[in-house]
């Protein structure tokens, strides 16, 4: 069979349902075509409502928002802020666009996230070596919470503040809470492989106001109050459109539906893979009270049961015109990052040995689900 013979199917690509031309519509024949407007007004309160908190600041990206929560943070030259090794490079570059340096830490191997067994041993260096970290920045990978409550008693314990990096989770959530909730400030990211989409975008969320009014005004370039054009500080051109927030408006409308399909989509993986060797459908089962949105389903191997590597599935996956990824390249192996301070390692350089990404994208069929598994099944024959 060549690849040609099916359509592509993509990793996670972008669901648009009922509404967003309803919204996208409104704001043309309306002219709100300019950077502010009701459809920012209404996607921020529809954030708010989905996350559980009282404040949101729409924005362009995750990544604006990563930089935005930790300038409020007041990091800034020569900080330190603590950071899980395994994640997108997104969470780490704005620590260094500030000046300051990402102190790296290793997962634990049950959720992926960072260790809080690591997390303790890095802040006890760090203050040893007498550079206490200024901030956490936490993530939740493939939307699985966090290790949360031992990692918020540590943050607490040495007066760290969290800006919670929730781009992969809206839609997850611990004992009922909405992850991005936890945090001094959380962030959201509308990419277009999230769960929901603007094409592009982002969410800074936070129940402190003060916070909130200081993050809108660096995002609109940090305008002072005046009748001509005044600033007193370095300000960002990072708010969302008008447009896009339109598609977003649409979009919240389906996140339980579309969280509900990515489950579905997980289980299926779960059930329907089980028999294959020396595979295991990953980051299962859920630590009590978790619930995961699923983002991406993802599979690890076990060498010793199959010669098959993450890269020879993902090749034969590509002759089946089907798309898969690694899993994320842990941050303290990368080049970038190469001098970085870093708290164990091994778990997360294991799973990024071990693991792919499947495709989980909410309109996938079944019959797309059957053609993954029997393009696992022939490369692991």
């Amino acid at each position: 069979m060549r690849s040609q013979d099916h359509d592509r199917l993509f990793l996670s690509p972008p669901h648009l349902g009922r509404h967003e031309l309803n919204y996208v519509h409104k704001a043309i024949e309306d002219n709100w075509v300019a950077p502010v407007g009701p459809n920012i007004t209404g996607f921020e309160a529809d954030i708010c409502q989905a996350a559980g908190v009282a404040h949101c600041v729409a924005l362009s990206s995750g990544t604006a928002a990563i930089h935005l929560g930790l300038i409020l943070l007041g990091v800034g030259p020569g900080d330190e802020v603590l950071c899980p090794s395994f994640t997108f490079v997104a969470t780490a570059n704005p620590i260094v666009y500030l000046g300051a340096t990402p102190v790296f830490i290793d997962s634990e191997a049950d959720t992926w996230n960072l260790c809080p067994e690591r997390l303790r041993e890095a802040i006890t260096d760090r203050i040893a070596r007498g550079k206490k970290p200024k901030a956490l920045l936490l993530v939740h990978l493939y939307g699985m919470p966090a290790r949360l409550p031992e990692i918020l008693a540590i943050a607490a314990e040495y007066g760290l503040p969290i800006l919670e990096d929730a781009a992969e989770a809206l839609g997850s959530r611990l004992n009922g809470q909405p992850l991005g909730s936890f945090g001094t400030i959380g962030v959201f990211s509308f990419n277009g492989n999230k769960i929901l989409t603007t094409s592009g975008g982002g969410a800074l969320v936070t129940n402190d106001a003060t916070l909130a009014r200081k993050a809108h005004f660096l995002a609109t370039q940090a305008k002072d109050e005046a009748t001509h054009y005044q600033h007193s500080e370095v300000g960002y051109n990072y708010r969302l459109s008008n447009i896009l927030a339109g598609i977003g408006r649409g979009q919240m409308e389906l996140l339980e539906e579309r969280v509900k399909r990515r489950r579905e989509i997980f289980a299926w993986y779960q059930e329907h893979l089980a028999g294959l060797p020396g595979l295991t459908v990953a980051q299962a089962p859920e630590p009590p009270g978790s619930r995961s949105n699923r983002w991406l389903t993802t599979l690890l191997l076990n060498p010793a049961e199959t010669a098959a590597t993450p890269e020879t599935l993902r090749l034969h996956l590509e002759t089946r015109n089907i798309e898969s990824r690694p899993l994320w390249k842990p941050m303290h192996l990368q080049p970038l990052f190469a001098t970085a301070p870093m708290y164990g390692g091994a778990v997360c350089a294991d799973l990024f040995g071990r693991g792919l990404c499947l495709p989980s994208g909410t309109a996938m069929t079944d019959a797309d689900q059957r053609r993954v598994k029997e393009a696992l099944a022939e490369a692991l024959a």
